[in-house]
């Protein structure tokens, strides 16, 4: 009989308490991997911005608008290369559940301002040429089965039209495609056309994106726009847009620290829950081991198999969580994408990350046990009941 077989002939002893820990284990490894896969989802936006890209808000916050007339006095700073309006719109399509993350833009600039943003040829350019033309991100499209050339109502539950209507109908002229997962669930409209329609808020945007020729200017243009219109009704706060969308998702509080929190604590009473099994364990085989170390088995190598039992059951408790965290993601995916976050899925450094911690937890609870084993007399052994 080799180690192995022992290793797995002693998890099975008990196998009601070795299916107890696993679940305790798979437990942990999937509230890890799910809360860890909807941090990365939440950054995304952050990590996937161009180092040029700046953001103007109103300083009061960035749900106060700004005049849509700062817009050319950005474009006349020194160092800014493209500029354009992006206002909320909060459309819906057909039923009210059925959000969309729909702003209005100026269709001649985004590009410039989103350069990795992809068409295919001449929808662009046809988006740029219709008053009430869309451009609907891959992810939105695929979910609601749009297809270029479709005319659709869009709803909005703020604004409303001159007729009292909340409904506009738009011709979807684009389809595009990025590298941010999250850009892709975006529906863009004409900011002329809403600024003509909508019955309030006209003459304003949400915040003024644009670009500028070198990431060293970024500071002195801040400064620049930001003093332009300080002591105005409505002054600016300026800044990168990875520090824009970083404190943005700071207002769902600090996920970082509270993700941190949530994985360690229960890390921290799956380590009590089986390291103290595990010593349970290695008592109730007192005797075994003694005979085992009267048969030839050295004191190193009983360690090692109740080192190897620990860290069996943890990665084997570890990748069912993780497994398990990553497809139930990846069949969430199209819910997930109505609330724009793409991004939620159980990346490789995530796997990498719980992997490692399994091997860690296999250690560190598996650490007294074998210990316990290595000093462990033979007489001693052998005589307790």
């Amino acid at each position: 009989m080799n180690h192995a077989v022992l290793v797995a002939k002693n998890l099975g002893r008990r196998k009601l308490r070795t299916a107890l820990m696993l679940i305790a284990i798979f437990i942990a490894f999937l509230l890890f991997a799910a809360l860890e896969a909807f941090l990365h989802g939440i950054n995304a936006g952050e990590s996937n911005s161009a180092a040029n890209r700046l953001v103007s808000v109103n300083k009061i916050n960035f749900t106060v608008p700004l005049p849509i007339s700062y817009l050319e006095r950005i474009k006349g700073v020194k160092g800014v290369v493209h500029a354009l309006p992006q206002s909320w719109f909060g459309g819906y399509f057909q039923d009210p559940k059925n959000v969309l993350f729909m702003f209005a833009v100026d269709p001649a600039e985004y590009v410039n301002v989103y350069p990795n943003t992809s068409m295919p040829p001449g929808q662009n350019e046809a988006w740029i040429n219709d008053r009430i033309g869309l451009a609907v991100g891959r992810v939105t499209a695929e979910k609601y089965g749009w297809k270029v050339g479709q005319h659709i109502p869009v709803s909005s539950n703020i604004f409303s039209r001159a007729d009292g209507s909340h409904t506009w109908e738009f011709n979807i002229d684009a389809i595009f495609s990025t590298p941010d997962a999250n850009r892709e669930g975006l529906v863009l409209m004409s900011h002329k056309y809403f600024d003509d329609t909508v019955t309030f808020a006209k003459d304003t945007t949400s915040m003024i994106v644009f670009t500028t020729s070198s990431v060293a200017l970024n500071d002195s243009i801040e400064k620049t726009i930001d003093g332009m219109f300080a002591n105005s009704p409505y002054e600016t706060s300026t800044d990168t847009a990875a520090a824009f969308n970083k404190q943005f998702t700071s207002q769902l509080g600090n996920l970082t620290l509270i993700i941190t929190l949530v994985v360690s604590t229960a890390f921290a009473a799956i380590l009590l829950i089986v390291g103290n099994t595990m010593m349970m364990s290695v008592r109730e085989r007192t005797r075994e081991i003694g005979v085992l170390k009267t048969l030839g088995f050295s004191g190193p190598v009983i360690s090692m198999q109740v080192l190897a039992e620990s860290l069996l059951l943890s990665l084997i408790g570890a990748l069912l969580g993780l497994g398990f965290a990553a497809g139930a993601l990846s069949a969430a995916r199209k819910a997930l994408e109505g609330f724009n976050i793409i991004g939620v899925n159980v990346t490789v450094p995530i796997l990498a990350a719980g992997v490692g911690l399994a091997v860690l937890l296999g250690l560190v609870t598996g650490a007294v046990p074998a210990w316990a084993g290595l000093r462990l007399k033979i007489v001693a052994a052998l005589g307790r009941h």
